[in-house]
């Protein structure tokens, strides 16, 4: 499998790194996607973790492109260039709801490069990306939507977990900075686990419902795959408690007659990266893509 490295720029001028892996002919039926964008989890990039690599090697092999690519929140703290020059991006500095240029940049450089028919593919953090820059960002050329893992970001939810009292110490922490003006003062924060963040990323990721990702799903643009582990769901706490259930509820209650397929499946044995698990992982996804 030949990878090309690849750069896009954002609308608001950042230059995002990517690879693109391209089969040696490119899918011919029209009934699924040409190429897909897979987007890393918090803190990833496209060149870390393994959890993806079956996956893209089997999608290649079915004729689909796969473009591996960096959202401004890749790593914990980088430096990205722009058309002014470096900015400070990453997990902890990223504001989530950014991602919609990211996500369009990466849409277009597929167009750019002769492909018309996108699948997103995104885990934890990049599922929520998926949905959210299909919900409100909608691009003509995504016409699948796979989301591995979307956590729910409630603060309402938060306060029923059992360490909700991390919580509210990281958030009252973080809100404080803001209001002594310095929001993007780091921190060290207790939820959801250990992390550096910037006091306004943190309440931008945590601090209300505006990334909960049942506020939103039925308004995804293209039919959607949702894909869980067992494990998580029994053990990951009110992020995950009851989800696929949850998301079925919030788009029958949408009352949307007209709402894309949805289809939601829970992995048996996964856990939250799909330990041991990838070959599971990878024939769902495939068989979804490649079926009417």
């Amino acid at each position: 499998m030949q990878v090309e490295l690849v750069r896009a720029r954002t609308s608001d001028g950042l230059r995002l790194d990517g690879s693109l892996a391209l089969p040696t002919h490119l899918s011919t039926d029209t009934s699924t996607v040409d190429a897909v964008v897979l987007l890393h989890g918090v803190g990833g990039s496209f060149f870390g973790g393994a959890m993806f690599d079956p996956l893209a090697a089997r999608l290649v092999e079915l004729g689909i492109a796969v473009l591996r690519v960096n959202t401004r929140g890749y790593g914990a703290v980088n430096m990205i260039a722009t058309d002014g020059g470096a900015t400070r991006g990453g997990a902890a500095f990223e504001i989530v709801d950014q991602c919609r240029h990211d996500v369009t940049a990466w849409c277009d450089f597929l167009v750019q490069r002769g492909m018309s028919r996108i699948g997103l593919i995104g885990h934890s953090l990049g599922a929520i990306k998926a949905l959210y820059a299909s919900a409100f960002a909608t691009h003509e050329n995504v016409v699948r939507v796979i989301a591995a893992s979307p956590p729910r970001l409630s603060h309402s939810a938060f306060h029923h977990d059992p360490r909700s009292h991390d919580f509210f110490d990281s958030l009252a922490v973080a809100k404080q900075h803001i209001q002594e003006g310095h929001p993007e003062q780091l921190i060290t924060a207790r939820f959801p686990f250990p992390l550096l963040i910037t006091a306004a990323s943190y309440v931008d990721k945590y601090g209300d419902e505006r990334y909960n990702i049942l506020k939103f799903v039925s308004q995804v643009a293209s039919p959607a795959l949702y894909i869980y582990g067992s494990i998580e769901l029994e053990h990951g706490g009110v992020a995950f408690a009851g989800l696929p259930e949850a998301i079925q509820r919030a788009v029958r209650q949408a009352d949307a007659p007209s709402h894309p397929k949805l289809e939601v499946t829970t992995i048996a044995g996964a856990d939250h990266f799909y330990t041991g698990k990838s070959g599971e992982l990878t024939d769902v996804v495939a068989n979804w893509l490649t079926r009417d």
